[in-house]
């Protein structure tokens, strides 16, 4: 089948009017030079890959880390609606045992890939290599020193599919476990009080990501420049950034941009199992999350994760001044380079799925296709 005269998010990371093909799930030819009369004409529509978040604990009350199948389910099928086509179930600081299961339930699901939910790409392991005084909504309970023997056995466990492994850099062990743990996924910094020697020395070791830029770390100081200057160095390192308008103000989102390029963005929901749903008391890591107003916060007033989904990061991003070609890339491709599973979702490319949306100009009225097919 042959879509025509739509504004594509082609493979080059920028728009093109033309036409594109999908046949057997996959894309065919994109940007065609003939192009079949009964093609169909999405008369300038938007057309951009399905989105992909790499950092999400939840939604429609389900969490990653409950290790329930049935809503994981749910909350693939929630995904797949709003537009995330692929994501990595988040998990957070918890036992190694609550760990296990949930990490083999997402493998489970994973293999299972049922109709029309948003394909699983991996595991982002959040926790539970931590500091105390940047533990954020992280359970201070379960915070463990890095400790890749234990990480290994459940990497192990769910048959290898975590893609990205977080660690504070300053604990001890840090940087071996840096060290080994990159050659089996991403190493990512977070929840973290390091200064910019611990950072730097974990770049060097294999770290190639920063979670959730800006939270849970130090801020930028002109004789203490810490994580952030350490990461923006690197041209290894990719940083996610929450744009849901509550973790980081508009101004500091330009100011990511500016500093690691539309290149080196990531879009994440950090998305909890409130998302989707109304005000309310919600689950967290074992401990207690208010929403209220879009807002969710532990009992003593700090942040937790946020209640917006990706799709609508996204389109925060292009309000706030992001150049709308970085905002749909920092959702699509580059998470998908960070999950090293480009060469199959995040591009409008010939071979890879065929997940896509198509959407008015200001991405409004969104239609949704997994594999080909419309939700």
């Amino acid at each position: 089948m042959f879509y025509k005269n739509a504004r594509i998010f082609c493979s080059d990371l920028r728009f093109h009017l033309g036409a594109f093909e999908v046949k057997d799930g996959v894309f065919g030819a994109v940007l065609p030079e003939n192009v079949p009369e009964e093609a169909i004409d999405l008369e300038g529509a938007t057309v951009i890959p399905g989105l992909i978040d790499c950092h999400i604990h939840g939604s429609v009350l389900a969490d990653a880390s409950d290790g329930c199948y049935e809503d994981m389910v749910r909350q693939a099928k929630y995904l797949a609606e709003q537009g995330i086509t692929g994501f990595a179930p988040t998990t957070m600081t918890l036992p190694y045992d609550t760990l296990k299961k949930a990490f083999c339930t997402i493998k489970d699901l994973q293999d299972a890939a049922p109709e029309g939910c948003a394909r699983v790409l991996g595991i982002h392991m959040e926790g539970p290599y931590f500091s105390y005084a940047k533990r954020g909504a992280q359970n201070a309970d379960y915070l463990k020193e890095p400790d890749f023997e234990g990480f290994k056995e459940l990497y192990d466990a769910c048959g290898g599919i975590v893609r990205i492994a977080d660690v504070a850099p300053e604990l001890p062990g840090a940087a071996e476990f840096v060290e080994k743990a990159s050659k089996l996924c991403a190493v990512s910094i977070a929840h973290t009080d390091s200064d910019y020697d611990h950072a730097k020395e974990a770049f060097s070791k294999g770290a190639t990501h920063l979670t959730h830029l800006y939270n849970a770390m130090p801020g930028i100081h002109h004789r203490k420049p810490g994580v952030i200057p350490a990461a923006v160095e690197n041209p290894k390192v990719r940083a996610e950034l929450i744009c849901d308008g509550l973790h980081v103000h508009p101004a500091s989102v330009r100011l990511a941009f500016s500093m690691f390029g539309g290149e080196r963005m990531i879009l994440v929901s950090d998305a909890l199992r409130c998302c989707g749903m109304p005000d309310g008391e919600y689950e967290l890591g074992g401990q207690t999350a208010h929403l209220s107003g879009g807002v969710a916060k532990l009992a003593d007033g700090t942040l937790a994760g946020a209640a917006t989904n990706l799709y609508q990061g996204m389109v925060n991003a292009i309000l706030f001044g992001i150049p709308e070609a970085d905002a749909v890339r920092a959702a699509t491709y580059n998470p998908a380079c960070a999950l090293g599973v480009q060469d199959q979702v995040g591009s409008i490319a010939p071979g890879h799925k065929a997940d896509f949306i198509i959407c008015r100009s200001d991405y409004t009225g969104k239609r949704v296709f997994l594999g080909g097919k419309e939700l």
